[in-house]
């Protein structure tokens, strides 16, 4: 009996996170799909003859989703299974306040962990095994927000799932924070800013990772690391400031 339950649960665990990996696939295509169709409404001929590269941008995401969801998935079924996790539903579990902070406090931690990762990505060894495959995307577009080699995926895959064994968040924040990782991920990628000008130079907007901002780190590499936030660029003496008005045709 004991053996039949363990086989049931692996392959409960598995069918969750091929099922996982499945979902973070069509929420990246609908994602970059959607946000390339704007880019060709918006700035026609802006991804012209780069087909070839969209392809591979495209190839390599579709394999960092498998890579994303197997992690999301068994981590999803041992909540819904075994409670594992620190994901609660009812929302007077924790005071209310903690809702936003709890989402401020998961975009720090991911916004740190991916500053230091890709920080460390871009010393040689690493770089040239794993981080070049996303530097390949000359110039950046929607589609290359997931574009990474497996390596560098499985970095980025462990950061959430990780979080959610120690620190609360109820399932709406989740979903914002997830939300929010993949419309940043895919917009810092366009090749064009997607927000106002007066937003990007202004105070609020000068602390948040933006494509005018991201721009600067695939033309010059050592510098602009962060995520969300230019927190660590401007502690850590990496920040080289934003795009110049006029790099994204505007």
């Amino acid at each position: 009996m004991a053996d039949g339950f363990s086989q049931t649960a692996i392959l409960a665990a598995i069918a969750s996170a091929l099922a996982m990996s499945a979902i973070v696939a069509v929420r990246y295509l609908l994602s970059s799909g959607g946000f390339a169709l704007a880019t060709r409404a918006v700035r026609p001929g802006l991804y012209e003859r780069l087909g070839p590269q969209i392809g591979s941008e495209i190839r390599w995401s579709l394999l960092s989703a498998l890579i994303y969801g197997v992690p999301a998935g068994v981590v999803a079924w041992g909540w819904q299974e075994h409670g594992w996790t620190r994901i609660y539903t009812d929302a007077a579990a924790f005071p209310l306040w903690w809702m936003p902070v709890s989402l401020l406090v998961y975009l720090f931690a991911h916004d740190t962990w991916f500053y230091w990762t890709h920080r460390w990505m871009h010393a040689p060894r690493p770089f040239r095994i794993a981080h070049a495959v996303h530097h390949a995307s000359r110039p950046p577009t929607a589609w290359a927000a997931m574009a990474f080699h497996p390596i560098e995926a499985v970095t980025g895959a462990v950061v959430i799932p990780a979080l959610l064994f120690i620190v609360p968040i109820h399932v709406v924040m989740l979903g914002l924070v997830l939300t929010i990782m993949t419309v940043m991920g895919v917009t810092n990628h366009m090749g064009w800013e997607i927000f106002p000008r007066a937003l990007v130079h202004s105070r609020l907007g000068g602390g948040l990772i933006t494509a005018s901002h991201h721009q600067l780190h695939h033309e010059k590499y050592r510098c602009n690391y962060g995520l969300y936030f230019r927190f660590w660029d401007r502690l850590c003496g990496t920040d080289a400031g934003v795009a110049q008005p006029g790099w994204d045709g505007r």
